[in-house]
């Protein structure tokens, strides 16, 4: 390893940014020896690990969100379906931006579900044996700026 090298390494755990430009400046001047490649791929896998990470994220609250707005009719709000709509429009946007990532909800659906359900349930103090315990939204549904789930009659 070259001095640049060892100090591009330690820069990468000091300061980021400057990591970044130094990097940027190697690799534009063709100073390909001196960049510090394992960091470089480790950014790269960062960034498909965050687009997949927030996805994941948005479908467990459009999930949470969705559970509420069906099984507590009665405190369904504009808050709830800002939220259902948001989430919608952001799992959208990074799908459009990447579209590798269009089977990934079906994928993590269960999952989702797992999680948002829990979420539900805490958030509305609802027992967790009320809620499905698979999906009862198919991913199309999800997605669909105009679904929302009906009442359900869990008392009857």
């Amino acid at each position: 390893m070259t001095t640049t090298q060892k100090i591009a390494y330690r820069l990468y755990d000091t300061d980021f940014v400057a990591w970044t430009k130094q990097t940027v400046q190697q690799i534009r001047t063709k100073q390909f020896e001196q960049v510090d490649w394992e960091a470089v791929i480790e950014e790269i896998e960062s960034l498909g690990k965050s687009d997949r990470r927030e996805l994941k994220s948005r479908l467990e609250v459009l999930l949470q969100h969705l559970l509420k707005w069906q099984y507590q009719p009665n405190l369904r709000s504009a808050s709830w379906r800002n939220t259902i709509d948001e989430q919608r429009n952001r799992i959208a946007d990074l799908l459009e931006e990447s579209p590798s990532l269009k089977s990934y909800p079906e994928e993590v659906l269960a999952e989702c579900y797992r999680r948002g359900r829990k979420a539900a349930s805490n958030e509305t103090e609802l027992p967790l044996d009320i809620f499905p315990v698979e999906s009862p939204y198919t991913c199309p549904q999800l997605f669909d700026p105009e679904f929302l789930p009906g009442i359900v009659d869990f008392y009857g």
